[in-house]
């Protein structure tokens, strides 16, 4: 993996383990010599994990609409900012430049995100592995979630196990080099990926 994609709140929530854990995974990145990509934001858990990768010197891709590259949002420290004309072509360049991807704790913006390319994923869209850092459990509701639509047969198994789930960083990593890659169904030429 050169790079990962990680999706993050624009708040940095009330848990202060969440910004220690985000600045000890932007650590872990430059150790591993894995690159960032991540939504361009200077301000929440955005800002925490780019100002670890790029304290450390590692490598820091933003990608940020337009609309909300203002002086309050755009990182002005992240070298390599790409600005968009869309929240769409934003999640088609991050995926296009990373080789996974990682959810932390978040809002609607990383929800929507993190669905997107799970579901990208299940289709044979994108052969990139997914992880969830579960910092103080915070994705624990949207696990049972997940289950529940396992068990009520809305989600196979299979697709299930798209999504690894880890509660410290050094591990997620370790399992997101291990996992297999998604599967690209049959239906679906492999040309077209």
């Amino acid at each position: 993996m050169k790079r990962i994609c990680v999706f993050c709140g624009s708040q940095v929530g009330k848990n202060e383990l969440y910004q220690s854990v985000a600045d000890e995974l932007g650590k872990l990145l430059v150790q591993n010599h894995i690159g960032l990509v991540f939504g361009g934001g200077s301000i929440g858990l955005m800002g925490v994990l780019a100002d670890s990768v790029l304290s450390s010197g590692g490598e820091v891709i933003g990608v940020i609409p337009s609309a909300l590259a203002t002086k309050e949002l755009l990182h002005p420290n992240v070298p390599d900012m790409r600005c968009v004309a869309s929240m769409h072509d934003r999640k088609a360049l991050m995926s296009e430049l990373a080789d996974a991807f990682i959810a932390l704790p978040g809002g609607y913006g990383t929800f929507e995100e993190l669905f997107e390319v799970i579901t990208w994923a299940q289709l044979g869209f994108q052969r990139k592995n997914i992880g969830l850092l579960n910092i103080a459990g915070f994705f624990d509701p949207l696990i049972r979630f997940i289950d529940h639509a396992v068990e009520e047969q809305f989600i196979s198994d299979k697709h299930r196990s798209l999504i690894v789930v880890e509660n410290k960083p050094d591990e997620l990593l370790k399992e997101l080099a291990s996992h297999p890659l998604p599967e690209v169904p049959e239906w679906l030429s492999r040309d077209s990926i």
